[in-house]
């Protein structure tokens, strides 16, 4: 149902038009206006004698000022205001038009900017004020905060770029900034593409006419936001895997002597009686069990002692028989997705046993949950675990493409090639599309010759040996 005001004077409840070309002596007409109810906008009733109301409760201060100001400017126009010009009031096909209750939205101009307030540094405070309400929104659709504070970052970065606030911004301004990004900085093809996504959503916010900054931004600096990133200009996703050719898995030669060589630096440090043997053990058994469960960085960080249990189906497993990743990755607007991952490796299981009964106590602390706690926090911290894995790597020559998810990657291709169920794998590293796990496999070429020799000798001996009995 549209929005429309009816006049209410006469029985009949004739219709007042208020299209262009109309006098404001015929508008005039209209003692009594009742604008209709819809999302994002109230109801009012406006009499004769001036009196405005709001479903049924007078409404007198500021509100009541803005309001009747807006009915009498819309009354006595001589032509119908361009959306892009007055956003807050909804272009309707009847004859009148509601008002918006700027403080019902989330993110709308009007909570953010107090009205009737004069500002000391316009173009800066509306900026900061547009930033707040954008967080507002995306945290009403129930977006990460990191998400939400990347995004912030990312506008903030090409505002600095362009040298311009957004209600100046342009499509060949963004164009400039992104071929910045990949020609000078060179940034990977999802960075860009997560740009774009914050600067599209930002403008698209601006523009929204339920928040009114269109109005504002027009009224404050006499132009208005505009939408800077179209199909034209913005980064298409046509690949499923977009990872540099040098992120792969480890081959099993290369993953033995990582953690070889993780052993090898606990004992130093430990036979030199410095503290950091303490630490470097964490980080080793980490590097094991992300390896050992198929795990993701993120996850693995964030388990807690709890997280480890009995597997009534592999007793021999202990208790550590299965692993409750309860951080998973989430999908967007969610939270963190749970699986339980079985273990499947023997050796898994007398890892986190002489950790969590030798080694983890010596931390001291005794009530913090956390799985892997830290010196100076409760859990250990992402750079913490990137800065040892790439120095392990560097330190035996490996490649540089080699990082912590490569462990994950490794989990997958090496229960490919040992023979484990595809569909087993995709469970156990929460895919839910078969075609994703696909990205991950990384098979040895001896694992494709070994396939391709057993298949020619399967063909060669029925060949040899076909069988007995005729066929009809």
């Amino acid at each position: 149902m549209h929005p429309k005001v009816r006049d209410n004077r006469q029985a009949k409840h004739r219709h007042t038009s208020c299209n262009q070309g109309v006098s404001s002596a015929e508008t005039a007409g209209c003692d009594l206006a009742t604008v209709w109810d819809v999302p994002g906008f109230a109801l009012y009733r406006l009499s004769a004698g001036g009196r405005l109301s709001r479903s049924g409760s007078d409404v007198s201060g500021d509100l009541a000022a803005r309001v009747s100001g807006e009915l009498a400017d819309l009354r006595s126009s001589q032509r119908l205001a361009s959306d892009a010009m007055i956003p807050h009031l909804m272009r309707a096909s009847g004859e009148w038009f509601p008002v918006q209750d700027r403080g019902q939205v989330p993110g709308a101009a009007g909570p953010v900017l107090v009205d009737g307030v004069s500002l000391l540094h316009p173009e800066e405070q509306v900026f900061e004020a547009m930033l707040e309400g954008f967080a507002n929104q995306q945290l009403a659709r129930n977006l990460a905060f990191p998400t939400v504070q990347n995004r912030e970052h990312h506008l903030r970065a090409f505002t600095r770029h362009a040298d311009a606030f957004p209600w100046a911004w342009s499509s060949h301004l963004a164009d400039d900034w992104f071929g910045d990004l990949r020609a000078v900085r060179h940034v990977s093809r999802s960075t860009i593409r997560s740009y774009q996504v914050a600067i599209r959503g930002f403008c698209s916010y601006l523009i929204d006419p339920a928040y009114g900054w269109a109005s504002e931004c027009e009224h404050r600096f006499g132009t208005h936001p505009i939408q800077v990133i179209h199909e034209v200009n913005a980064a298409a996703h046509v690949a499923d895997c977009e990872a540099a050719p040098a992120r792969r898995a480890f081959t099993r030669a290369e993953l033995q002597a990582l953690f070889d060589h993780a052993d090898d630096e606990v004992a130093r440090k430990r036979a030199l009686g410095r503290k950091g043997w303490l630490s470097a053990f964490r980080d080793a058994t980490i590097f094991k069990i992300a390896y050992g469960y198929g795990t993701r960085r993120n996850e693995t960080r964030m388990l807690d002692a709890a997280d480890f249990g009995r597997n009534p189906d592999g007793p021999e497993f202990g208790e550590y028989g299965v692993c409750y990743v309860r951080h998973g990755k989430a999908q967007r607007g969610s939270p963190p997705k749970r699986r339980s991952v079985l273990a499947v490796w023997a050796w898994t299981s007398e890892v986190l046993e002489q950790w969590f009964t030798e080694i983890r106590p010596c931390f001291g602390t005794p009530n913090n949950s956390a799985a892997w706690p830290s010196e100076r926090g409760p859990r250990v911290g992402v750079q913490q675990l990137n800065k040892r894995l790439a120095a392990y790597r560097d330190a035996l020559g490996m490649e540089p493409g080699l990082d912590f998810h490569s462990l994950r990657r490794s989990y997958v291709t090496h229960l490919i090639e040992d023979g484990w169920d595809p569909r087993f794998v995709q469970e156990q590293v929460g895919h839910d599309h078969a075609s994703t796990t696909s990205i991950y496999t990384c098979v040895s070429s001896d694992y494709r010759t070994r396939t391709l020799r057993k298949a020619l000798d399967t063909i060669v001996s029925e060949a040899l040996n076909p069988p007995t009995g005729g066929t009809r």
